[in-house]
């Protein structure tokens, strides 16, 4: 055991254990079952977004456990709580999905409370699905406390037919389903095999994506966030996780020196590198928010645009999590990109180490399979795109890893669609034609609200074998799983009258992803004709609750949807009252 000692009168928990006037408090604690050692020790959150919503969580619990070992070890007193998850798997393709991104503010807002509430010195968070990732990290941020992530782990591959497969195949068999190329039983047997364990959805969709970003950010202790859920070797890396944190606070290295400029920095570049999610065009910037960083959607897209593809990765390419883990996983794609000096080496992390002091200790090499070497990419930009132009004045992103420079351009005209049910269902009905761009609006963060994933339509697209004979845009989003040429996080968007507002059938809508360029054949004169005889935002169901308060309160994409001030704007430290 690693016996160490601290001076509680600087830790936030002495005002909740120490001194006469706490007696009451401390009674709660021996009601608990607590000795005196563990009440007078430092008191570290472990929380967990476990629930039995969807097999991204369930494991999260067993994990947290192990944590709590880590920290008992070094000398600090586990308190374990949980928050909530929206699982967009499950919340796909209907009203649910509206959900989705106002949980990551959620549970980055009940992590806060509950830390402050109990005053805990330290957090360990835990954490499985798409917006539970950024969320947790969001509040280590907010609250500038020695904290350590750890992600659950990714679902192992299902096997169907003599393939691998995972939920995206689901997805896409859907289309396939609508258009009568498969049967009832075909996609019954595959729905039943597709998702065969515990974890998260498996290819470098958002959850995947934000792990690799926990271990390049610094966050998350290196090639912690590899393992599949169900490996036992998670464990080890929890209880790891426990122990770090401890040594974290004993060296007072809090959140905000971890999350950097230079750190977003090389987290951007690992998104880039690995194809990952457009999520992380939100996550990212929302993530520096908290830090008071000025970290835009501009400055994701100008990293991506000059950072090489070179992990061939699902949806755009072959692998799996699983995989890139059994060929070194994220260090291995790091030391790749220190090779092209494209990575800040002075970063500290979880560890208390550097970047640069971590990678040294990695042996492997780029296997040139799943990591191809960063001198030989798949692509010599990277896997996301951002574009401008006077459709989207603040930017829009677009994934184009698997795609050839001859798909990353598409001129059509317009084919408009007011959300994302009247989209689905022309497509289920083919109510659209080749050749024409998709454009879904009236989706973005407030005008949606909640800024729905369209997953379902773009799937069933590609399912149709539509998804290269068409394009798509939207001021929503897209899942970490969409392929095609589909854009989005369009801004302004449509309930600031963007001009994805104004855009009426037949419009001729040219994107170039290979330029960074989206537009559309129209005047400034006749976009302003436009905008001056609009009716305002459509109106939504949304007249109270959750959503209504997050729609008044959510600002732009470009700064990652973010719900508060931020940083920049704090008058004290969580840590120092």
């Amino acid at each position: 055991m690693l016996k160490r000692s601290f001076d509680k009168s600087k830790l936030p928990s002495r005002h909740v254990t120490e001194g006469p006037a706490r007696a009451p408090h401390r009674s709660y604690y021996y009601a608990m079952g607590m000795s005196e050692e563990e009440i007078h020790q430092p008191l570290v959150g472990v929380a967990t977004c476990w629930n039995e919503a969807a097999p991204c969580n369930i494991a999260l619990n067993r994990q947290a456990q192990a944590v709590k070992l880590g920290v008992k070890e070094a000398s600090g007193t586990p308190r374990e709580f949980t928050t909530i998850t929206v699982t967009d798997g499950i919340a796909m393709g209907h009203e649910g999905m509206r959900s989705s991104l106002a949980s990551r503010e959620a549970i980055a807002d009940t992590v806060e409370l509950t830390m402050r509430g109990h005053c805990y010195d330290a957090l360990v968070g835990l954490a499985g699905c798409d917006k539970s990732l950024p969320g947790m990290m969001m509040a280590m941020i907010r609250l500038n406390v020695p904290s350590v992530f750890i992600y659950g782990g990714s679902i192992m591959p299902g096997r169907f037919q003599g393939r691998d497969v995972t939920v995206q195949d689901v997805f896409e068999a859907v289309g396939r389903h609508q258009a009568g190329q498969n049967s009832d039983e075909e996609l019954r047997a595959l729905e039943k095999v597709a998702c065969p364990s515990a974890g998260a959805c498996g290819g470098q969709f958002t959850a995947n994506t934000m792990a690799c970003v926990s271990e390049a950010i610094g966050l998350a202790l290196m090639n912690s966030s590899g393992a599949p859920a169900p490996y036992e070797s998670r464990d080890q890396y929890a209880t790891a996780s426990g122990v770090a944190v401890m040594s974290l606070l004993e060296k007072n290295i809090r959140a905000r020196d971890v999350v950097t400029r230079k750190s977003l920095e090389n987290a951007a570049r690992v998104v880039a590198c690995t194809g990952g999610s457009t999520n992380a065009g939100l996550h990212l910037p929302a993530m520096a928010h908290e830090a008071g960083i000025e970290f835009d959607l501009d400055d994701v897209c100008e990293i991506f645009r000059d950072t090489p593809y070179f992990v061939d990765l699902k949806p755009g390419g072959k692998y799996v999590a699983k995989d890139l883990y059994e060929v070194g996983g994220v260090p291995v794609v790091m030391k790749e990109l220190r090779k092209a000096g494209l990575l800040h080496e002075d970063c500290v992390t979880a560890s208390g180490n550097s970047i640069g002091e971590e990678l040294d200790k990695v042996e492997l090499e780029a296997d040139g399979s799943v990591i191809h070497p960063v001198a030989t990419p798949i692509s010599a930009t990277g896997g996301v795109v951002g574009l401008k132009g006077n459709l989207a004045p603040e930017g829009a992103i677009v994934k184009v890893a698997g795609m050839s420079v001859e798909e990353q351009v598409f001129a059509g005209p317009a084919r408009v669609f007011e959300c994302e049910e009247d989209a689905f269902d022309a497509v289920k009905s083919r109510g659209y034609k080749e050749g024409e761009v998709i454009v879904i609006r009236n989706e973005g963060p407030a005008s949606g609200p909640g800024m729905r994933e369209m997953l379902a339509t773009t799937a069933a697209l590609s399912g149709q074998g539509m998804g290269k004979k068409v394009a798509l845009i939207t001021d929503g989003r897209f899942s970490g799983a969409t392929r095609g040429f589909c854009v989005g996080h369009v801004g302004p968007e449509s309930a600031h009258c963007g001009p994805i507002a104004l855009i009426e059938d037949g419009d001729i809508i040219t994107i170039d992803a290979t330029k960074g360029e989206i537009s559309v054949d129209l005047t400034d004169g006749e976009l302003e004709a436009r905008k001056a005889k609009w009716q305002g935002p459509r109106k939504t169901i949304y007249a109270s609750g959750a959503l209504w308060k997050y729609a008044r309160l959510v600002g732009s994409t470009r700064k990652g949807a973010v719900t508060h001030p931020g940083g920049a704007e704090e008058a004290h430290c969580y840590m120092d009252l």
